[in-house]
């Protein structure tokens, strides 16, 4: 198999939040993974950009030491860890002040690709814009990418969008939401818009529901200040699940861009139904096996914050009337899993008796822990004694088809960030869609702190309040088991 990358042309590329966590992690580790995969150009700089004092060399072996943690062990050559971090610098910076900024403005070169990583809290965002500005350090050509969350409510998010208006055009913001980078998040729109065998059964006709979940075993640790302000529709379903509800229901584009992309995400969010009581469930997990409880993680005895919540979604339009959309996220439940399921409607009529069983076709699409995807299908069990029918799997292996190499797939801040580079905006949230999800999400929120309602309490590797159960069963369906 002949890989076809798009090339990328030499680029300097500043992360502000240089030393922070995510930097760290994802961010720095990514870049080195492409560059190991010669994806990276020749003539890159990664210039890294805090407050903290700190010259090119001390940050280098901060860099060498995430590589080292993050990157398995078969990627780790000396020479090229050798090689990528000679094209490493550092500068201090202060973001609300003027120091470090002429000199940052001096190491840019105009004659490459310019963009900036805002790995920074969003209340630095607009105060980074304003200097990148004000020092002539950005140009008509650069980009920049700003982490979520992109505001806190609906007023938030439209001042924040146009903080960053102020300095850049739209097409210059990446507003970055990683899961948009994994692999079968993009398969999902190849099976779909490539494949004549599905897109003609991908409506109300012939699906019966479609299950969304992103299951976390970890509680919210560290983050609970953070978190006990957000809860779990702020935190995920604003953003997270709703992306993956947008390309799972979204008509399809004109063209594989930007705008044709965005344009049907955004009908899809404009077209969701409001919200009513019983659609909602919403949960705290409790104390476990030496464990803490969510009012103990976030040290707020009374917290009506939701670590978890599932809720039975409508889109309004001809293609999915009658057809629900079951999302549900929370922490410390049973198993770290992420998925898209859609459930096809049994055939109309079985020419099989009773004994023999009738089954659904079910499509699963794998986000993590192990990206893939598998279509179950109806079959004869072998052997004699009567026609009986069973479930198998036609599963889709990356290896298998496309050799061990494909198996080995990017990860999402790897892809996206590329993607920033080459000025590819296709898998990234426009400022109108960010505030039309607030503009559905808000009044939910609003509604259930009016009424004064506390989450549900559910065990620790649980699949959640019973109530979320329930919510599927009333209507005579069953969430998809978590494992």
């Amino acid at each position: 198999m002949v890989s076809r990358v798009i090339p990328v042309d030499p680029f300097d590329l500043v992360i502000f939040g240089g030393t922070g966590d995510l930097a760290r992690r994802k961010i720095l580790p990514g870049l080195y993974r492409r560059f190991w995969a010669g994806q990276v150009p020749d003539g890159f700089r990664i210039i890294g950009a805090a407050r903290t004092d700190q010259d090119s060399d001390v940050w280098r072996d901060f860099v060498r030491e995430a590589i080292t943690e993050f990157v398995t062990e078969a990627k780790r050559e000396p020479e090229t860890i050798d090689a990528f971090l000679a094209q490493l610098h550092y500068i201090p910076v202060d973001a609300r002040g003027d120091s470090g900024w002429p000199e940052l403005a001096e190491m840019m070169r105009g004659d490459v690709t310019q963009a900036f990583y805002f790995s920074v809290g969003p209340g630095l965002f607009g105060d980074l814009a304003e200097r990148l500005q004000r020092f002539n350090i950005s140009c008509e050509d650069c980009r920049i990418v700003v982490e979520k969350p992109f505001g806190r409510d609906l007023s938030s998010a439209k001042a924040l969008n146009a903080t960053l208006a102020e300095h850049f055009d739209e097409q210059q913001i990446y507003r970055i939401d990683h899961y948009l980078g994994k692999e079968t998040v993009q398969n999902l729109m190849a099976v779909r818009f490539a494949n004549v065998l599905f897109e003609p059964l991908w409506n109300a006709q012939y699906i019966d529901h479609v299950q969304i979940t992103v299951a976390e075993e970890v509680g919210v640790g560290g983050r609970g200040g953070y978190y006990d302000k957000s809860g779990a529709m702020r935190d995920m379903v604003q953003n997270h699940l709703m992306q993956l509800l947008c390309l799972t229901a979204m008509e399809p584009p004109s063209r594989f861009g930007p705008d044709a992309v965005r344009d049907e995400k955004l009908k899809v969010i404009r077209a969701l139904d409001p919200l009513g009581q019983g659609d909602i469930v919403r949960g705290q997990y409790t104390a476990a096996s030496g464990e803490p409880s969510y009012l103990e993680d976030v040290e707020n005895p009374d917290s009506r914050t939701e670590s978890f919540i599932a809720l039975k979604v409508h889109v309004a339009n001809w293609r999915w009337n009658g057809t629900p959309f079951y999302l549900r996220t929370g922490k410390r439940m049973k198993a770290r899993n992420s998925e898209i399921v859609v459930t096809f409607k049994e055939p109309p009529h079985s020419i099989f008796d009773a004994d023999a069983g009738s089954r659904a076709n079910v499509l699963s699409i794998r986000l993590q822990p192990d990206e893939g995807m598998d279509l179950r299908v109806t079959i004869k069990e072998p052997g004699p004694g009567g026609m009986r029918l069973v479930d198998v799997p036609l599963d889709m292996s990356f290896a298998d088809a496309l050799g061990p190499e494909a198996a080995d797939v990017p990860d999402a801040y790897e892809r996206l960030i590329m993607d920033v580079i080459r000025g590819n905006q296709t898998l990234f949230m426009r400022g109108d869609e960010v505030e039309a999800a607030w503009a559905w999400t808000d009044p939910i929120i609003a509604a259930w702190t009016e009424r004064g309602d506390r989450p549900l309490p559910y065990a620790p590797g649980s699949s959640g309040p019973e109530d979320a159960l329930i919510l599927m069963h009333k209507d005579g369906r069953r969430w998809r088991e978590i494992a």
